[in-house]
């Protein structure tokens, strides 16, 4: 990113205020428009939630001729799990009900090599907290596999196809892809990406599913992944992939219009947060649009588009209508910061409390998910 652009992204961390526009036109990704009516139903493509695409029509085309395709992602476990998963994990349980193979990697070799996290830490965290949430979203095991990049299954088959792969990638890169793709860069992001890129493209080896549409959803800060596992699979004449296609989300914010960080409780809502810890969370840190008075918020009205509390209203509150109007009420100066906040606690309590109760369940079937 240039300085003109006034934030920075990448796969490793974000700062500043996004112009997804922008990003658009640099990424050379596509805004998603005219989807069919089974998408606009969804509350994430439909609120442009998920905003933008490299070769979706290819995914629409198998879920219309009802072919099969496989749904890639992962997950990094260095920390808590919080809404900012939400989006993702709503749409593994989406493209699974359309059809979809789900597949899902754990990235505890990145995390070592990113983050200096320990295999048996990263184990730990998935078992224990990511894969237990997914469950609870409602992911089914019948079409779902989950496995660690450092021991990817127990069919050695499978196992050695898929870490070949990673050399087969790494004989098609070059440094100076890797420095243009990420710019700063390490030997160990570097083995990171390539095994990443062996996870994006893996599904269609004749060893898993064979040659299928695989489409793979991120955040726009993961498109650098993209591109190279994109760039490289275009040289392999051996075997011939279908090219990867993939669907680019927002960032939801952290409670102070800055990251989500694991390391900062006070930048994100647990999904094993407490009723009274949300409401003190969104009460002492959200960053809120209203003005500095509630007699000039009545004046001169709010900013909903940079108001954090309004921004997880785009996720749990579902009905449309009802969000139109918080926006416009909002803008007007007739809904306070305090209201929207108190509305914003009492719907996602409502959320947690029932997912919460899910999660207890969820805990004893996360062996039928597991390839390893």
């Amino acid at each position: 990113m240039t300085q003109k652009s006034k934030f920075q992204i990448n796969p490793w961390e974000f700062s500043g205020n996004i112009d997804y526009e922008k990003l658009i036109k640099e990424f050379g990704i596509k805004s998603l428009v005219r989807l069919p009516e089974k998408f606009q139903k969804n509350t994430l493509f439909r609120r442009k939630i998920i905003f933008a695409h490299r070769d979706f029509d290819r995914i629409l085309d198998a879920v219309k001729n009802k072919k099969k395709f496989v749904m890639m992602t992962g997950l990094m476990p260095t920390g808590k799990f919080h809404i900012g998963h939400m989006i993702l994990a709503q749409q593994m349980v989406f493209y699974q009900k359309l059809g979809a193979k789900i597949y899902i990697a754990v990235a505890d070799l990145e995390a070592y090599n990113a983050r200096g996290q320990s295999l048996e830490q990263s184990r730990k965290i998935a078992l224990e907290d990511y894969i237990p949430n997914y469950i609870a979203f409602g992911l089914n095991a019948k079409n779902c596999e989950i496995y660690f990049q450092s021991s990817r299954s127990k069919d050695g088959r499978k196992s050695n196809a898929f870490y070949s792969l990673q050399n087969l990638l790494a004989k098609h890169s070059t440094f100076n892809e890797f420095k243009a793709v990420y710019g700063e860069i390490t030997p160990g992001k570097m083995l990171s990406s390539l095994l990443q890129a062996s996870d994006m493209l893996h599904p269609q080896l004749p060893e898993f599913e064979g040659k299928i549409p695989v489409v793979v959803p991120v955040g726009v800060d993961q498109d650098p992944h993209l591109r190279l596992a994109r760039d490289i699979a275009r040289r392999i004449k051996k075997p011939k992939f279908i090219q990867l296609s993939s669907t680019y989300h927002i960032m939801l914010e952290g409670l102070k219009r800055n990251k989500m960080s694991s390391s900062d409780p006070t930048s994100f809502i647990a999904m094993t947060d407490f009723p009274k810890e949300v409401e003190k969370k969104i009460k002492k840190y959200a960053f809120s649009g209203g003005q500095k008075t509630l007699e000039e918020h009545r004046k001169k009205g709010g900013n909903p588009d940079i108001d954090v509390s309004f921004q997880y209203l785009k996720i749990f509150e579902p009905d449309d209508k009802k969000l139109e109007e918080i926006y416009r009420l909002y803008k007007q100066g007739e809904l306070s910061t305090g209201e929207l906040k108190n509305y914003t606690i009492k719907k996602i309590n409502t959320f947690l409390k029932q997912h919460q109760k899910k999660l207890k369940s969820a805990q004893r079937n996360i062996k039928k998910f597991l390839d390893n």
